[in-house]
């Protein structure tokens, strides 16, 4: 399940760490996945994928699992949460660095030009250095020398404040991300599993109307025959051709909807749209454990990535507001040096620094206040969304349960009609073959059967999702799907 994430804050005081100007991109907003009118990855990256392979003439058989495994290799909307948790992870990196030392090693050589008047020896003061007040002969005012220096310098935070709370942030930050990316896997799953049913829904209609238009044209050709005997009049025979052209209709649509569910289903995993691919596994049908909205709530509120990943964002603000409020703490760092250098015609001697720093804020109350007023209101935010999402999670569970409660009675219910149909159907055709009744009670009984398996058709797929929001709910969807689904 997406959650919102605050509006983000950017750090306004020119002092502050690039850490922390770092830190607050990462509470920029995350995507919410809503289901579109027409599937398209320009406003749902999880409709979509990074094709992996290219067009064979082979029918690739494509099991539930194949699906989802193709779902979490190539999907769009995974990678990219891949993408924003390996971002985090190099900002984590980049925090770390504010702990450890920097060591940087230099050196260079070059040929030197001196103007020694420019410089301040003028030949009045030359003449006082030397004895006697003359100039020596050949001295000359403009000098060259070639300097080698080789330098290594040092330096390290040995503490601050905003650097502990700002790494502590960073590793929320990261958390959060890695929750995301899993959030992310099990949209993959819901997205994935749900249009490889529906494909499998639409080629349960694909067949029911094959089998109604084979059995209208059997009744034609009797009522074709019967017609040329002359034991029925020509009505009867019109009935059956305009009962046959009408379900030839329900086939062709149908079968234009299966294709169009397998080609969403491709793009949703990486496979080439133009791919031929077969389904090998059917829709399944399996009642669930009963289990109470306690024990449920108590597996989502340990399992779901979504409420791990604000409990994380809840962490992380926190530490940016600690960040904040310990800039009136004093920062203590180190930096020194030792380097050679060599002068022609001088020789070579080494040079060195060492010097501690420790600096203390003064006069900044109010920029100090601001700072943290600003991130407090955004964590006090956070808690906010915390427990709303708990009660949200607790409104899903409830309606996920009720939803596979009244789906699998809707499934018993379709299932019995279909019976009653078949039967009623079966009896109509008798009495028709028998010279009984004419052939107008048998169009209608074939058209109520197709109703009544179209129904149970439904009825089935509509299970079967009620069962993976279930699973979704619980937080536990990648990882039982299989059994939700009862396969």
């Amino acid at each position: 399940m997406a959650v919102n994430r605050p509006h983000q804050f950017v750090p306004r005081h020119a002092a502050i760490p690039a850490l922390l100007a770092i830190l607050a991109l990462a509470a920029g907003p995350a995507l919410v996945h809503a289901q579109a009118p027409n599937p398209s990855s320009a406003n749902n990256p999880f409709y979509g994928s990074v094709t992996a392979h290219p067009v064979t003439n082979d029918v690739l058989q494509l099991s539930l699992d194949d699906a989802v495994r193709r779902g979490f290799e190539n999907n769009l909307g995974l990678r990219e949460a891949q993408a924003g948790e390996k971002a985090y992870q190099g900002e984590k990196d980049q925090a770390l660095q504010q702990f450890l030392p920097t060591i940087t090693l230099t050196g260079d050589t070059g040929q030197y030009q001196h103007n020694l008047a420019a410089l301040g020896f003028s030949p009045s003061l030359v003449t006082k250095i030397f004895p006697g007040g003359k100039i020596p002969p050949g001295l000359s005012f403009i000098t060259r020398d070639t300097l080698t220096e080789g330098k290594f310098t040092f330096s390290q935070t040995l503490f601050s404040g905003p650097v502990i709370a700002g790494w502590r942030a960073a590793g929320a930050a990261q958390r959060s991300a890695y929750f995301a990316k899993m959030t992310a896997r099990g949209e993959v799953v819901q997205q994935v599993a749900t249009a490889y049913l529906h494909a499998i829904a639409a080629a349960s209609e694909v067949d029911n109307a094959k089998a109604l238009e084979a059995q209208d044209q059997t009744q034609l050709d009797q009522t074709h025959a019967a017609h040329l005997a002359g034991t029925v009049a020509n009505l009867d025979e019109l009935r059956a051709r305009v009962q046959l052209r009408s379900q030839q209709q329900v086939r062709l649509n149908a079968e234009n909807t299966y294709e169009k569910d397998l080609i969403l289903l491709k793009r949703e995993i990486g496979i080439d749209p133009g791919q031929k691919i077969a389904l090998t596994d059917p829709a399944p049908y399996a009642d669930l454990a009963t289990e109470t909205p306690e024990e449920v709530l108590a597996i989502a509120y340990k399992s779901r990535q979504d409420y791990q990943n604000l409990q994380n964002q809840a962490i992380e603000y926190k530490a940016i507001h600690a960040a904040y409020r310990s800039q009136r703490l004093p920062t203590l760092t180190f930096n020194g040096y030792y380097g050679v250098s060599e002068v022609t015609g001088v020789g070579s001697h080494g040079n060195f620094i060492a010097q501690g720093t420790l600096k203390l804020p003064l006069f900044r109350e109010a920029s100090l206040r601001g700072d943290t007023d600003a991130a407090q209101a955004q964590f006090s935010s956070v808690q906010s969304q915390l427990g709303d999402l708990k009660t949200h999670i607790d409104q899903q569970v409830r309606s996920a349960l009720l939803d596979v409660d009244s789906s699998r009675k809707l499934v018993e219910v379709a299932q019995s009609n279909v019976d009653l149909a078949t039967r009623a159907l079966s009896d109509e055709t008798d009495r028709v073959n028998a010279g009984v009744d004419d052939n107008l009670p048998l169009v209608t009984a074939q058209a109520t059967l197709a109703s009544a398996q179209n129904n149970l058709v439904e009825s089935l797929y509509q299970y079967n999702i009620s069962k993976l929001a279930l699973a979704r709910a619980s937080g536990i969807l990648e990882q039982q799907y299989r059994v939700y689904l009862g396969r």
